[in-house]
């Protein structure tokens, strides 16, 4: 990459950023979670502008690429997002949270263009990911990716180590991972959260969650034969 591209990437990037800052400025209601939102905003924005084959005209496409947000608190950064590349109108943003809104504290799949899964209790979106991968393949669809974000906190749920157990060895390469990891969790492990992942045969590595050139290059690296988590390391929640 020349010093002239890289230079344009960095804009770009900051000018995209600071379209989703503004719309998560629209989003009013009460019970926002703001740190949970902010957490995820750079993985979000490098994932939907850079990496992801979903857009608004396919989402119900079977080849396309499907994002599962398990992190589903603090889904501000995540609206932002759906409405910056066209799945949900601006105009919805201000009514987030609101008794007739489309947009509530958790999204909803049968609510919002684009959502692949209705959150809840933490815990649930990996094993999620894992099935959908799983379905894909009976299909014979091998080429759509599946993402899901998660929180850190998560891992504190045995549900997650079981699928994560389980993708490894099934070497399900379509899976990718993507942990936030803001020091919420109450359990930690020897060598960091991606050697969790590594002992059970996944491709893991730890970036800053803040560097869209090093989340980019993380999202895109060639894991054959394995899943992949990115480990993205933001602030402390109550820094």
């Amino acid at each position: 990459m020349t010093n002239t591209t890289y230079a344009k990437d960095t804009a770009d990037a900051r000018g995209g950023t600071a379209r989703l800052r503004r719309l998560m400025e629209l989003m009013t209601g009460a019970e926002k979670h703001s740190p949970a939102a902010t957490s995820t905003l750079d993985a979000l924005w490098v994932l939907y502008d850079r990496v992801l084959r979903v857009s608004p005209g396919t989402v119900d496409d079977p080849g396309r690429d499907r994002f599962l947000l398990s992190k589903g608190h603090g889904p501000m950064a995540y609206y932002a997002v759906l409405a910056d590349k066209g799945f949900v109108a601006e105009d919805a943003l201000p009514g987030f949270g609101g008794y007739d809104s489309p947009l509530g504290h958790h999204p909803d799949r049968t609510l919002v263009p684009g959502v692949e899964i209705g959150s809840g209790s933490l815990g649930h979106g990996l094993p999620l990911a894992v099935g959908s991968v799983l379905g894909l393949r009976a299909q014979g669809l091998t080429e759509p990716k599946v993402w899901v974000l998660i929180g850190d906190a998560e891992l504190d749920e045995g549900s997650n180590h079981e699928a994560l157990a389980y993708a490894g060895p099934a070497a399900l390469e379509q899976l990718h991972t993507i942990v936030i990891d803001n020091s919420s969790a109450t359990h930690g492990w020897p060598g960091g959260i991606a050697s969790r992942f590594e002992a059970a045969g996944w491709s893991a590595v730890t970036v800053d969650g803040r560097d869209h050139e090093a989340l980019y290059a993380a999202f895109t690296a060639p894991h054959p034969g394995r899943p992949r988590a990115v480990v993205a390391r933001v602030e402390p929640k109550n820094s």
